[in-house]
């Protein structure tokens, strides 16, 4: 059995990633053109520790968008799989992998799954997509199968066909986005389905946090288990990290997996965070040959934990991620995320789903909409809204209630991998999520 890197000593995990670093600044500077210039008059010879990568500057997303194709340190014949980001913080950026790149990935799942209590005897039911040039699929697909798990391939949406193929095949565990998890409690209680009965252990819970920055169950993560008592596992991932932080039993956070990722928790000025702060997720990449990252700054912003935990792994873990450092709003005095949205949000009965558009106003400050899907179309109804947020929050935004299937195209265009909950119309923005 593969021996896991994050349950020996942090002494051990500190060396190996050391190792590392010069490794890395090696294979850059030979393949990348874009770190060719970016480290031009800068001693790579004394930068040998992870402490050391601070003295190189950080790749930043804009980055990546403006010289793309100068990040690819492979030729053409040895990239078998072409992937994009989502474009949560502007437009997609095309990634490339290699063979050792995608053996990276499933050895990342592999031990993802593995901290999440999985083993060969377990059937997993991928409820998200492996097409349209999507990372997440394919690598729960290669984690499980390094594995030995079974799999099932679904696919996202359709709670019918969910139900029918947990039935035909004994699935005792799903991946999927939470939010999910209620459209189908939702869809078994109209229809007289016993979803309760089917089996269902442990969801991995990928896209959403399910946690709030105490590592309590959020708003969210309670609704599920308050109508289906399963194990949940929060997770974060991304495209640009080729990797992914999944909790283990204990719930206090996603374990790094040290083989594969560095990672640095830095403020506004590219520095260190002491624990306890708010930091911007930013990683090196460790074993990646297509396009390799050194000092990304994701956007994300997370509190991080390094005492050793119960489980018996001694790697940091990420709390859930609090929001997008480029989503960060102020209105009315008061600073919010997205994420503070949703989660009350969550809580409000007859909101079936929900789109939040900001934009700026004529006095160049922050303006949010809140598009709600109900049936419920009553003046009070908007009232009651309002008035959570003010109980919560401080603050109202202002809200417009429209059928679930107009909100639902709007979350589902043409492009869309997963549905869009926030669209950001200010000046020097225009994103989604």
């Amino acid at each position: 059995m593969y021996k896991e890197l994050s349950k020996c000593t942090r002494e051990d995990i500190k060396a190996y990633q050391d190792s590392k670093v010069p490794e890395i600044l090696a294979y850059v500077l030979k393949h990348s053109a874009f770190y060719k210039d970016k480290f031009r008059g800068i001693d790579i010879s004394g930068i040998r520790t992870v402490d050391d990568l601070q003295k190189l500057p950080v790749t930043t997303k804009e980055d990546l968008q403006l010289r793309n194709k100068d990040f690819i340190c492979v030729e053409r014949e040895k990239i078998i799989d072409y992937l994009t980001t989502s474009g949560t913080l502007g437009a997609p950026v095309t990634f490339v992998e290699t063979e050792n790149d995608l053996e990276r990935l499933a050895l990342n799942e592999y031990l993802s799954f593995r901290c999440a209590n999985a083993s060969r005897d377990d059937i997993f039911q991928l409820m998200v997509t492996l097409d349209r040039r999507f990372m997440a699929g394919l690598a729960y697909f290669l984690g499980l199968r390094k594995l030995g798990a079974g799999i099932v391939r679904v696919g996202p949406g359709n709670p019918e066909l969910q139900f029918d193929t947990i039935r035909r095949t004994g699935a005792n565990k799903l991946v999927t986005i939470p939010s999910f998890l209620l459209k189908l409690i939702s869809y078994a209680e109209e229809n007289g389905i016993d979803y309760k009965s089917f089996g269902i252990e442990a969801a991995v819970c990928i896209g959403e946090p399910i946690r709030d920055k105490d590592l309590n169950l959020n708003k969210l993560g309670e609704k599920i288990k308050s109508k289906w008592d399963i194990k949940l596992y929060n997770t974060y991932a991304s495209t640009e990290m080729g990797a992914s932080f999944t909790e283990c039993d204990e719930g206090v956070g996603g374990h790094l997996v040290p083989e594969i990722l560095i990672v640095e928790f830095l403020d506004e000025n590219d520095k260190p965070v002491k624990d306890g702060e708010l930091g911007e997720v930013t990683i090196t990449n460790i074993g990646v040959e297509g396009m390799p990252l050194v000092r990304f700054k994701t956007g994300d912003m997370c509190y991080h934990y390094t005492e050793p935990c119960r489980c018996g792994r001694s790697s940091l873990r990420v709390g859930p991620i609090i929001g997008r450092k480029n989503q960060m709003l102020k209105y009315k005095g008061t600073t919010l995320f997205p994420q503070s949205l949703y989660d009350n949000l969550v809580e409000i009965p007859g909101v079936k789903n929900y789109l939040i558009e900001v934009s700026t106003n004529s006095i160049d400050t922050d303006e949010i909409l809140v598009r709600i899907g109900s049936d419920d179309k009553r003046p009070e109804f908007v009232k009651y809204i309002k008035d959570h947020f003010r109980a919560k929050l401080r603050v109202a935004p202002e809200v417009e209630l429209m059928d679930p299937a107009e909100v639902e195209k709007l979350q589902f265009g043409p492009m869309s991998r997963k549905a869009v909950t926030f669209i950001d119309k200010r000046k020097g923005h225009g994103t989604s999520q």
